[in-house]
């Protein structure tokens, strides 16, 4: 803190003028003094030392602070460009699971679309050896 200008032969002096005796104007001078020495006071200059501090602090954090956010805005870019590739791949690996199962699944129900014509020929087989023993059985008794 900057000290405060304090002339003490001027103000002795002035107290001498205005009748004081020098021996008090002299200890009153002192006691000025010293309270000016034990007071710890801010001078204008003081303040403006500070300001100036404070505004180049506060601009460097302002500095920090917008490096950060460019910092986080490209992580967060990373990120999202990570992101979007992963999804993509699951879609992809998604996509041919179910390919995949879609495959399977025509493959079953083309087996079963095949047992199910095997058994209709032979349903049809079996009817028609049943129709021809019936006839063959009508006809039989028809010739008795």
């Amino acid at each position: 803190m900057g000290q405060v200008a304090f002339d003490t032969q001027e103000f002795v002096e002035t107290l001498e003028n205005a009748g004081l005796p020098k021996d008090q104007a002299k200890a009153i001078s002192l006691v000025v003094r010293k309270s000016h020495e034990v007071a710890d006071l801010a001078t204008k200059r003081d303040l403006e030392d500070v300001r100036k501090d404070l505004s180049a602090d506060i601009a460097e954090v302002k500095r920090e602070i917008a490096d950060v956010r460019k910092d986080l805005s490209a992580e967060i870019a990373d990120v999202r460009k990570d992101l979007s590739a992963e999804i993509a791949d699951v879609r992809k690996d998604l996509s041919a699971e179910i390919a995949d199962v879609r495959k399977d699944m025509t493959a079953g129900f083309d087996k079963i679309n095949d047992k199910f014509e095997k058994l209709g020929m032979q349903m049809t087989i079996r009817l028609g050896l049943m129709v021809a023993a019936a006839v063959s059985i009508i006809a039989a008794i028809l010739k008795m």
